[in-house]
């Protein structure tokens, strides 16, 4: 059974074996923790996010799918990429919420990473209520079934840990 950890901090900083990285779908770096993860992780990530563009994933990767690459500088042997949702109040996006993490853990459990640290995906820029997103993220990690130790939440500030506290209680 995967043990659920929280931590408050920055998820760049974390050892972890794989570190989720809140991607856009160009693979190519952006803002909040894409951006984050790729400064600290250094070259190396974007040269190999450029050549999974160049061969699999010419259009981008698409929302709800994950995909690895090394981690560069940054203290884990992974980072594997997601595309969350931006949150409409016109569609229900859920599903693919959660194939976030499903498909996360999926690739982790291929790599045999032990310990992964995910950030609140969807939570900031993409607009997703984080009460919601934290429900979706603990659900989703309790039952997917993964053969992953550890996962760690690794959350921004006080009311993203206090809405994933809120969820494992």
């Amino acid at each position: 059974m995967t043990t659920i950890t929280l931590v408050q901090g920055d998820i760049t900083r974390e050892h972890a074996d794989a570190i989720v990285n809140a991607a856009n779908s160009s693979l190519l770096g952006g803002g909040g923790v894409d951006g984050a993860i790729h400064r600290r992780g250094g070259p190396e990530i974007l040269e190999e996010c450029r050549r999974l563009r160049a061969s699999h994933y010419g259009k981008g990767l698409a929302t709800g799918r994950a995909v690895a690459t090394t981690a560069g500088a940054l203290d884990a042997r992974w980072v594997i990429h997601t595309v969350g949702p931006r949150f409409s109040h016109e569609e229900d996006r859920s599903e693919l919420l959660a194939s976030c993490y499903r498909e996360s853990l999926r690739v982790a459990d291929e790599l045999g990473a032990r310990k992964v640290a995910f950030p609140a995906v969807s939570t900031g820029i993409y607009g997703w209520p984080l009460d919601d997103g934290a429900r979706i993220a603990v659900e989703t990690v309790r039952r997917a079934g993964a053969a992953v130790e550890e996962v760690r939440f690794v959350l921004f500030d006080d009311r993203a840990y206090e809405a994933f506290a809120a969820q494992l209680r």
